[in-house]
């Protein structure tokens, strides 16, 4: 069992000075955070599909254990809100796929006003490579619930099991890997431990991400939680 700890994001200039040397240049930020964390979640692939080329590029800067999470193109998830989109899966799945063995989970990150439908859900688990792990964020309360656990089970899907002031996801395990956002202000040692006890109740590990901001508070707790998940 392995648990990868890191954040959502890695080239904030906040964090010069705080965690990253004042000096260093944004070209060095990926190489110096592999050398301290093991993952990091990507939302810049969010707003655009990610190029092999950059892909490529980015998996040079890391050693060959590093570990990258995406999160899947907004196309897919907000604006053709898992319906009609093969070609799109297809085609972010396939450039995804230059990481190689350094590609971690990709993040289906679902809008809050989009409500349970077990059928859209079945038929868009059926489009995805089994190759590449998937991870389901809903931000919808109807989603919870035991025909959602089973459909992503028998893909092999993970739920992200969210932690946010605005938002809390049941435990639920339907893969045997995990996937934990936790992105609240502040997390006291009890909840860290507590998270990390979560984390070790996946038999394939986990992979979790503490959320980015101007302090880089997110960084000291990624550091913490390394520790209390051996």
């Amino acid at each position: 069992m392995t648990i990868l700890v890191g954040t959502s994001g890695y080239n904030h200039e906040a964090w010069k000075g705080r965690f990253y040397p004042e000096d260093l240049s944004t070209k060095k930020m990926l190489g110096y955070y592999a050398g301290v964390f093991s993952t990091v979640e990507i939302n810049y692939s969010f707003y655009r599909k990610p190029t092999e080329k950059l892909l490529a590029g980015w998996s040079k800067l890391v050693p060959a254990e590093f570990r990258f999470g995406l999160k899947a193109w907004q196309r897919i998830t907000h604006q053709k809100r898992l319906r009609d989109c093969a070609e799109l899966v297809s085609s972010f799945n396939d450039a995804a796929r230059t990481l190689g063995p350094q590609l971690g989970p990709i993040l289906y990150q679902l809008p809050p006003n989009l409500k349970f439908d077990i059928g859209l859900l079945r038929d868009f688990l059926n489009q995805l490579p089994r190759a590449v792990k998937a991870a389901f964020e809903f931000r919808s309360d109807s989603w919870h619930s035991e025909e959602t656990s089973q459909a992503l089970g028998d893909a092999g899907c993970a739920v992200c099991l969210a932690d946010a002031e605005e938002l809390t996801t049941p435990i639920v395990r339907p893969a045997p890997w995990g996937y934990l956002r936790l992105r609240r202000a502040g997390y006291d040692a009890a909840a860290l431990s507590g998270w990390a006890e979560v984390a070790r109740g996946f038999k394939k590990g986990a992979f979790v991400y503490f959320k980015h901001e101007d302090s880089a508070a997110g960084t000291a707790y990624a550091k913490q939680f390394v520790s209390l998940s051996r």
